[in-house]
């Protein structure tokens, strides 16, 4: 493969592109719904119409409203008419489509009117998105690597072989600001530097896909919807760190990401994308699929890593770190899917470009899944920086049928809830760690009014607590107890000294486990007793020796002396 090569891919791949292009998303969401049978049904009523040389119908990844599924887009390129490479002329967008409704959506290209539900992509839901990773989610064929070039697919990839030194990458990534978007927020460029200056003959890539928080389906949707994307940025990591292997740890219940994936990486080798000297250059680079059986605790680096060896998934102490010793005690650079997938259009448009976009700490944008009582449930970016207050009431639509929003909880089992009074938050990782949250992974639970916020602190903590692994004492007996705290007080049964142990339980958790689930998991507690405490004490024993008239120990107070 050269670069005439890939030219060439693009450039056929547009030329047949019919005047006509219907997309039917075809993610997991929305095939729950019988997407499956939608774009069945689409293609046998453009057979019917006898429109098969002006009609594609095109099987795409997430388009982002999920509770609009299944989803139909119907894209028109109109002679003479100004054309995006991917898009189109963009034109209705129908929704809740069933194989019923193909032959009247497919008779609106001949003038016809059709009663299907149809939505309107001027929403703030859609205006309000600044793209990168999800750029051709819901555009691109996610099946078919041609479809991937022709939206400047791999040109990243031949750029950084062909005109960059592997330090040239590692200080681009420097100066671009992009911090990993796994949850920490750890630099990106600083940790690929670490790597790339560690010596060592063999040295690995991993793609931490192993997206575990409840709610979050950010990872799935975009390797279900533009696997390509995450291939080329580990290519590019690879290339800058000097590894030659890679590996994507996904868990098992993603089986349509891992189908896609595993098409994805058949076709890169096909076309000389992965493999032996990519691009005619001497780089060499595979990868491969490790499917992890769906614990929790191997979302953590050293967990993960353990798996992929073949060991129980648990965490082991640090340093040393995995930059400098990782997987088979080689040095390992591990991100998670958003952030690789935002490495080629940070390479084609240069760092200034993404420097730009978000806050001056928190550069970029983010991924997030609006879940829980909200009106528009589904797949978001934003710049960083955009406030809670616009996320969650003008793209999400606040909550349904006239609710009023009472919290928002971010970062999943390790983050908080925010309050309702703190929606005008901007969301970036400094702003949420101050009010006790952290920006995770991208999950965004919203909450109503009807929410009883010690209730979701005990389900986080019951997750937490069938999670942990075990290795460490503070994390596999902290949440037990902190669980059957959370319960006795659900039950009244908590007295003001149950209350008391309950937050020193949360600080010794917090700062004596081993990693990052037992580090966090208190976090759901202390949020929701920092802004909902009123609701842990109303549900405290209210008699004379439990109460607020004992002393919380079953005592009553002592008598005043004279």
């Amino acid at each position: 493969m050269v670069i005439d090569d890939l030219i060439e891919i693009a450039e056929k791949e547009r030329a047949a592109r019919k005047k006509h292009v219907v997309r039917c998303c075809m993610a997991a969401g929305c095939m729950s719904s019988d997407s499956k049978g939608v774009k069945e049904a689409l293609e046998k009523a453009v057979k019917d119409a006898g429109l098969e040389d002006q009609v594609e119908v095109r099987g795409v990844g997430c388009m982002k409203l999920c509770c609009q599924g299944p989803l139909v887009q119907v894209d028109t390129n109109e002679p003479g008419a100004t054309v995006e490479i991917t898009t189109g002329n963009q034109g209705p967008l129908y929704q809740r489509v069933t194989p019923a409704d193909a032959a009247s959506v497919i008779g609106t290209l001949k003038g016809g009117k059709t009663t299907v539900q149809c939505g309107d992509p001027k929403d703030p839901f859609f205006t309000e998105q600044f793209s990168i990773v999800l750029a051709n989610s819901g555009i691109v064929d996610p099946e078919r690597i041609e479809s991937y070039i022709a939206a400047e697919g791999y040109q990243a990839l031949h750029h950084v072989l062909r005109e960059m030194t592997p330090k040239d990458v590692v200080d681009e990534m420097i100066k671009c600001g992009l911090r990993g978007r796994g949850g920490a927020g750890y630099p990106t460029g600083l940790k690929w530097a670490t790597v790339a200056k560690t010596p060592s003959l063999q040295k690995y890539v991993i793609c931490n896909a192993d997206e575990g928080d409840p709610g979050a389906f950010m990872d799935r949707s975009v390797l279900e919807s533009d696997p390509h994307s995450v291939l080329e940025g580990m290519a590019i990591a690879a290339y800058a760190v000097g590894a030659t292997q890679g590996f994507v740890y996904v868990r098992a219940e993603y089986p349509l990401a891992i189908s896609r994936l595993q098409t994805a990486i058949k076709q890169a080798k096909q076309q000389g994308l992965l493999g032996s000297g990519i691009f005619e250059s001497p780089f060499n680079f595979n990868i491969d699929l490790r499917i992890g059986a769906g614990a929790f605790v191997c979302g953590e680096e050293t967990a993960l890593m353990a798996s992929v060896e073949g060991k129980r998934g648990a965490p082991r102490p640090r340093p040393p770190f995995p930059a400098e010793s990782g997987l088979w005690a080689c040095p390992t650079l591990i991100n998670n899917v958003e952030t690789f997938a935002n490495v080629a259009p940070i390479v084609r448009k240069g760092a200034d470009w993404f420097a730009g976009i978000g806050t001056e700490k928190s550069k970029g944008t983010k991924v997030f899944a609006l879940a829980g009582k909200i009106t528009n449930t589904g797949l978001i970016e934003v710049p960083m920086g955009t406030s809670l207050r616009k996320i969650v009431e003008v793209m999400g639509g606040g909550a349904p049928d006239g609710g009023r929003i009472k919290a928002v909880q971010t970062g999943g089992p390790s983050g908080g809830c925010i309050p309702a009074d703190a929606l005008d938050t901007p969301v970036d990782y400094d702003s949420l760690m101050k009010l006790g949250s952290i920006m995770g992974s991208g999950g965004m639970i919203v909450m109503d009014e009807t929410t009883r916020m010690v209730d979701v602190a005990r389900f986080f903590m019951e997750f937490c607590m069938d999670e942990s692994c075990g290795k460490c004492i503070p994390c596999r007996a902290g949440t037990v107890q902190m669980h059957g705290m959370l319960t006795k007080i659900l039950a009244r049964q908590a007295t003001v000294r149950d209350l008391q142990k309950l937050e020193e339980l949360c600080e010794m958790v917090r700062s004596t486990s081993l990693c990052g689930l037992g580090q966090t998991a208190p976090n759901p507690v202390m949020s929701t007793l920092r802004f909902f405490r009123q609701e842990y004490t109303d549900l405290l024993k209210k008699d004379l020796y439990g109460g607020p008239n004992g002393n919380g120990n079953g005592e009553p107070k002592p008598a005043p002396t004279a």
